[in-house]
């Protein structure tokens, strides 16, 4: 196991490390430039107990990322079972809109450790999370048969250039009704009366 990805045994340092990522996704979606000073101060540990977690800025950035992919990832089959298909779709594009927040600010640092997406190992998953709800809306009707999960992901990447200080929500939540409408499969045009 690569010590970078090493869990903490202590339940303190267990818990530090949870409470450092959540502050940390908080500050980072306000803004760009949150200190690590700051983020430790939020936390309620040291900065040296920061940087035993996270050697570096990057490596902070890093494991939010890989945390909220890989929830995304587990939250689609969760959605698919808990509600209807179409309201499933809607919901994860929600979560997706959120992690987008921090995205926006952070993009470079994700970007440049996965090789722009093509070294990261959470791509493939995260195409077969998107493909659980495009199978589960086109079993039930609601969506369009033969969506290719790659052409939702491409539309999703807009929401990691909204910036969020500007109208953010409202945007990514415009946007969303616009991908959602365009994968709804087409109601049938009602018979006409001659």
């Amino acid at each position: 196991m690569n010590a970078q990805h090493a869990k903490p045994t202590r339940r303190d340092a267990v818990d530090n490390r949870e409470r450092i990522l959540a502050v940390a996704r908080e500050a980072l979606a306000e803004s760009a430039g949150a200190s690590l000073t700051g983020i430790a101060k939020k936390a309620g540990v040291g900065i040296g107990t920061l940087y035993r977690h996270f050697p570096n800025r990057e490596s902070l950035i890093i494991e939010l990322y890989r945390h909220d992919i890989q929830h995304l990832i587990d939250l689609a089959p969760e959605l698919v079972t808990s509600h209807p298909p179409i309201e499933a779709l809607r919901r994860w594009f929600d979560e997706v809109a959120r992690y987008g927040r921090l995205k926006y600010g952070v993009a470079e640092v994700i970007h440049a450790a996965t090789n722009r997406g093509l070294d990261d190992e959470y791509y493939e998953p995260f195409l077969r999370a998107i493909a659980v709800l495009l199978d589960a809306g086109a079993a039930d009707g609601t969506l369009k048969d033969g969506l290719d999960p790659e052409d939702v992901l491409l539309q999703l990447s807009v929401l990691w250039r909204i910036d969020p200080a500007h109208g953010g929500d409202a945007r990514a939540a415009r946007i969303l009704d616009l991908i959602v409408d365009g994968l709804r499969r087409p109601r049938p045009e009602p018979a006409s009366a001659e």
